[in-house]
């Protein structure tokens, strides 16, 4: 093959650099210009949040706002999810953004005029609901990137494919949904989709920072439930029973071994948390049966396995040197994936994010023990997920409340970032595909 001449590439580099500028332009003006537009959004997502599986009205604002657009839409996949497709002016490859869509069972707390004062049945309980994980941000920000790139459909090189996923947080119990069940349906499929990009709004990082991990940044979930079954006695005479009761809290704190003897800490963190135990009905009877149900976190696969062989072999063993029975079952209800970054993917889209946050605003971030099945996606297709500072410039992260908990608050300037972040690491990656 004959090569270039050496000035011939400088002129390539040269024009493919000022493009990327332009693109990058026209992004953060388009951008810049809705951005009260994607704070509405997020408001009007906030006062009406949906469980898993039930967001009907959130869905409906979607569709209708990327049909304005003149996007392609197929609605009702995986129950209500919503899926856009914009193909661009120019050929190129098929690039994924997804956001999440499901509020959780939680009664917000926060002062504000759009709070949420939604109410509803979960698992047999009246609960509040809340967008107290920001997948209303998620929303937003990409019903933003919508807005952006449409406006800019004759110089994308390529077809742009917003996935809106329901129940991301779970779903009700006997139902599939999320992004198993997306993938599943084949949303990465026709046009079948070469790279996927997702970020997730951070409470406890400041607005107008990213961070970002390569590799294993979320860890694998599975949580379990394990039931010991002993001999009934008074409590008055505990030597006529088998006690699941001690032996439950000999389970638990045996558990703990295998973080701290069995697993090398120096590769990957682990965890295995006992969040419920159960057994008996009053203080002089020693119960027949107790339940345990709790999470396990890891950030490979050759760990998930070890954490899952050692967890019955010491509950198992445990029981039986005690007298009883103990029965694990490991994952109960839920499992999802590690979300693990595409390493080459990563390294070559840090200088698109560093472009668009600065240079000084993106941080590598250590492994989050949290979990996202935006890591089903990353099963079957490169991904790239980060982290979008969305705490007021100024706050204690350690005072920052959390996710998941009433007071969840965000700090609405960050948002925007999101929007132009997302879009170019799209246009980006269409363009290195030239």
């Amino acid at each position: 093959m004959k090569k270039l001449p050496l000035a011939l590439l400088s002129l390539l580099a040269i024009n493919t650099y000022a493009q990327k500028s332009d693109l990058r332009a026209s992004v953060s003006s388009r951008a810049d210009a809705i951005t009260q537009k994607v704070i509405n959004w997020r408001r009007d997502f906030h006062e009406h949040p949906e469980l898993g599986n039930l967001e009907v009205r959130t869905s409906g604002i979607i569709a209708k706002h990327l049909e304005s657009l003149g996007i392609k839409v197929t609605t009702g996949v995986a129950k209500t999810g919503v899926v856009g497709i914009l193909k661009g002016g120019k050929p190129g490859p098929v690039v994924a953004l997804r956001a999440d869509m499901d509020g959780l069972p939680v009664t917000e707390r926060v002062d504000v005029p759009f709070a949420s004062k939604v109410k509803t049945q979960y698992n047999g309980q009246e609960v509040g609901v809340m967008h107290a994980c920001g997948h209303d941000s998620h929303m937003a920000i990409l019903m933003g990137v919508a807005e952006v790139l449409a406006g800019m459909q004759k110089d994308i090189p390529g077809t742009v494919k917003f996935i809106f996923q329901p129940a991301e947080e779970g779903v009700p119990a006997g139902e599939e949904g999320g992004a198993a069940l997306m993938v599943k349906e084949g949303v990465l499929e026709n046009p079948k989709v070469e790279a996927i990009f997702g970020l997730h709004i951070n409470s406890q990082t400041e607005a107008g920072e990213v961070t970002y991990r390569p590799g294993g940044t979320m860890a694998a979930v599975n949580d379990m439930k394990i039931t010991v079954t002993g001999k009934q006695a008074h409590g008055a005479y505990p030597w006529s029973s088998i006690d699941p009761v001690v032996i439950s809290s000999q389970i638990i704190n045996n558990l703990q071994t295998i973080v701290s003897r069995n697993l090398n800490v120096t590769e990957n963190p682990g965890v295995v948390t006992i969040g419920a135990i159960n057994g008996g009905v009053r203080s002089n009877i020693i119960p027949e049966k107790v339940e345990m149900l709790g999470t396990v976190r890891n950030f490979s696969k050759e760990d998930e396995a070890m954490f899952i062989e050692r967890i019955k072999t010491i509950a198992t063993k445990t029981a039986e040197a005690g007298g009883a029975v103990a029965e694990v079952k490991i994952p109960y209800s839920n499992h999802y994936p590690v979300t693990f970054n595409d390493i080459a993917l990563t390294e070559k889209m840090l200088p698109s994010m560093q472009a668009t946050a600065g240079k000084d605003h993106v941080k590598l971030k250590p492994p989050v023990t949290g979990a996202e099945d935006f890591s089903f996606f990353q099963e079957k297709v490169p991904g790239l997920f980060v982290f979008l500072g969305g705490m007021p410039k100024g706050k204690d992260p350690l005072k920052a409340p959390s996710h998941h908990t009433p007071d969840f608050y965000l700090d609405e300037s960050g948002f925007i970032l999101g929007v132009k972040l997302l879009s170019n690491l799209t246009l980006d990656y269409m363009n290195m595909k030239k």
